[in-house]
C-alpha cells in the first residue's frame, strides 16, 4: 500500500458493500478443499466459544439474570473473533455471498455448493471438538456443575417451538452478518474485535439462535446426558424427553438453519446491495 492512499478511517458502507461482494466472490471460487478445511476450523471456533460460554454461565450464584447474560455473550464472541482474526470459513458469515449473487457475479451452483461444503465442515469442527472436550472429562468441573449446564442449555434449545427456533435463527444471524459488515469496514485487528463484541454478545444475551454453534451446544447435553450422575444433578424436575436425535436436527437445528439463511441473506445481504450495489 502507497502513502497516497493510506487511511487510518473506516470503510464507508458503499466500500464495505463493495468488499463483501468481491470477498463472496472469491470464497466461491476457492478449491474446494481449501474451503472445507477453513469451515472445519471455523466449527471448532466457534464450538469453543460454547465451551467458554458453558463454563462462565453455569454458575450464576449471586450474579443477576442480566449481567450473567452479558458476561456469557461477551465470552461467547471469542469464537467469532477466532473465524476473522485467524481466518476461517463460517456458513452464518458466507450468507453474505447473496450480495455476489444477486449482482450477477456468483451463480447460484456456486453459492449452494460453498454453503453445502462450509456447513458440513462446521458441523465436522463443532463435533471435534466436542469430542475433545468429552474425552478431557472436561464436564467433571467444580463438581459435575459444567456438565449440568451443558445439559440445561440443550434442554432449553430443543424445547422451542419450530417457529420460535426460527424466529430467533432470523435475529441471530442478522446481529452476526452485521458483525462481519462492521469488520469489513475496519482497517485493524482491534477494529475487528470492537466490531464483533458489541452484535454478538447481543445475540447471545438475548437468547437467539445460531446454527454452528448448536452444533455444539446440543450434541454436548446430548452426550453428557448419558452420564447418570449429571443426570441425577439436573434433577427430576426438568424433563429430558425431548432430548434427542430428531429433537436436535429437526427441532432445532432445522428451523435455525433456515432462520439464520433468512436474516443474514434477506436482512442484511439483500438490503444491503439493494442501497449501493443495484445498478
Amino acid at each position: 500500500m502507497t502513502m497516497d492512499n493510506f487511511s487510518v478511517d473506516a470503510y464507508t458502507p458503499k466500500e464495505i458493500a463493495a468488499r463483501i461482494e468481491k470477498a463472496g466472490i472469491s470464497k466461491s471460487t476457492h478449491d474446494p478443499i481449501r474451503v472445507f478445511a477453513l469451515a472445519i476450523l471455523a466449527g471448532a471456533f466457534i464450538a469453543l466459544g460454547a465451551v467458554f460460554f458453558t463454563v462462565v454461565a453455569h454458575d450464576n450464584t449471586g450474579i443477576a439474570s442480566g449481567l450473567m447474560r452479558l458476561l456469557g455473550g461477551f465470552v461467547f464472541c471469542l469464537g467469532l473473533i477466532l473465524v476473522v482474526v485467524a481466518g476461517a470459513e463460517l456458513f452464518t458469515g458466507n450468507n453474505l455471498i447473496v450480495m455476489a449473487y444477486v449482482d450477477g457475479k456468483v451463480s447460484f451452483c456456486q453459492l449452494m455448493k460453498n454453503w453445502l461444503i462450509v456447513y458440513i465442515g462446521n458441523f465436522i469442527g463443532a463435533l471435534g471438538i466436542l469430542l475433545l472436550i468429552y474425552l478431557s472429562n472436561h464436564w467433571m468441573m467444580d463438581s459435575g456443575g459444567v456438565g449440568t449446564k451443558a445439559i440445561l442449555i440443550a434442554h432449553a434449545k430443543v424445547n422451542l417451538s419450530w417457529m420460535e427456533a426460527f424466529s430467533r435463527g432470523i435475529l441471530c444471524n442478522i446481529l452476526v452478518c452485521l458483525a462481519i459488515w462492521l469488520c469489513f469496514a475496519g482497517r485493524s485487528v482491534v477494529d475487528k474485535i470492537v466490531a464483533i463484541i458489541f452484535p454478538i454478545t447481543a445475540f447471545v444475551a438475548m437468547g437467539f439462535e445460531h446454527s454452528v454453534a448448536n452444533m455444539y451446544f446440543i450434541p454436548a447435553g446430548l452426550v453428557a446426558m448419558q452420564q447418570a450422575d449429571l443426570v441425577a444433578m439436573v434433577g427430576n424436575s426438568v424433563d429430558l424427553g425431548n432430548m434427542t436425535i430428531s429433537g436436535f436436527l429437526i427441532t432445532n437445528l432445522l428451523p435455525v438453519t433456515l432462520g439464520n439463511i433468512l436474516g443474514g441473506s434477506i436482512f442484511v445481504a439483500l438490503f444491503y446491495w439493494f442501497i449501493y450495489l443495484r445498478h
